[in-house]
Parts: structure tokens; C-alpha cells; sequence
């Protein structure tokens, strides 16, 4: 099957158990799960976000918030995939 994924030390349990019954499942299923569960972090971290932010600096934020280092780092080579934290 996969590798067992190092343990997050911040994820709730419920979503942990989440990722792993993702991890576990094959095919469109799982590419489906993982959609959805990605929506609802996205939603999450959209509700911490302060509600009166301009829209460039909202996306800057919730870019950020998601992947980790600015998207400028990301274009210009600073960062790349492996340099992500995961």
C-alpha cells in the first residue's frame, strides 16, 4: 500500500483519522474524499481570516496560510516542492 505518513502533531483526531481513511482508499473515491477534505481546511482557514482584508492581500494570506511561503518565492525558484513544509 503507502508509506505510513510521519504523524502531524497538530491535527485533530477526527481529521487524522480522516487522512488516513483517504490514504487508504483507491481511485476516483479517494481523489474525491481528498477534494472535499481540502475544501473544508480552505474553509477553515478562510473563517481565521479577518473579514476586512483587501482581496489581493485575503488571497496573499490564505495562499500563505495553505502552502506556506509566499507564491513569489514559489515563481521565482526560491522554493520549491520539496522545501514545503508538510
Amino acid at each position: 500500500m503507502f508509506p505510513k505518513p510521519s504523524p502531524i502533531n497538530d491535527m485533530p483526531r477526527e481529521t487524522e483519522n480522516k487522512r488516513r481513511e483517504i490514504i487508504e482508499r483507491f481511485g476516483a473515491e479517494g481523489v474525491i474524499a481528498g477534494a472535499r477534505m481540502f475544501d473544508e481546511f480552505r474553509a477553515l482557514i478562510i473563517a481565521s481570516l479577518p473579514t476586512d482584508l483587501p482581496e489581493e492581500e485575503f488571497k496573499k494570506q490564505l495562499f500563505e496560510t495553505i502552502y506556506g511561503p509566499p507564491m513569489e518565492d514559489f515563481l521565482s525558484g526560491k522554493v520549491d516542492d520539496s522545501k514545503v513544509r508538510r
